[in-house]
């Protein structure tokens, strides 16, 4: 009998630990500006783009996990730096190059939510 080869599809959920379920959703929210899309105790989902990001405090017996860094794409990526920033978004650095990918430039930046988590905008530049 063969074996069936699985395929994973797109990524469909993200899932986060806060300390403090309220300051994340006002982060998410108001400051980063992510849709909210609906809240069950303890769990808040956003969407990113499609992707629906899930923030819960941690289970009985668990912390808050910081081990991935999440990636948003936009357009503008000084437009994007200015107005986050204006929101009181803290970032660790400046907008910059990362690499010259030949017909573009990646430029990125990096912010923390009130957890630590690392994210960051990231952007296409056209040479």
């Amino acid at each position: 009998m063969s074996e069936e080869t699985i395929k994973l599809g797109p990524l469909g959920q993200i899932a986060l630990t806060v300390a403090n379920l309220d300051a994340a959703v006002a982060f998410y929210r108001d400051a980063v500006g992510l849709p909210f899309l609906f809240a069950f105790p303890n769990l808040a989902f956003f969407d990113c783009g499609g992707v629906r990001l899930m923030i819960s405090t941690p289970e009985a017996g668990e912390v808050v996990a910081n081990g991935a860094t999440l990636y948003f794409t936009v357009s503008d990526i000084q437009a994007a730096y200015a107005q986050l920033q204006a929101r009181g978004v803290p970032f660790v650095d400046a907008p910059h190059a990362i690499a010259d990918m030949g017909s573009y430039t990646l430029w990125m930046a990096f912010f923390r939510d009130p957890d630590g988590h690392l994210l960051g905008i990231m952007a296409e530049v056209a040479k």
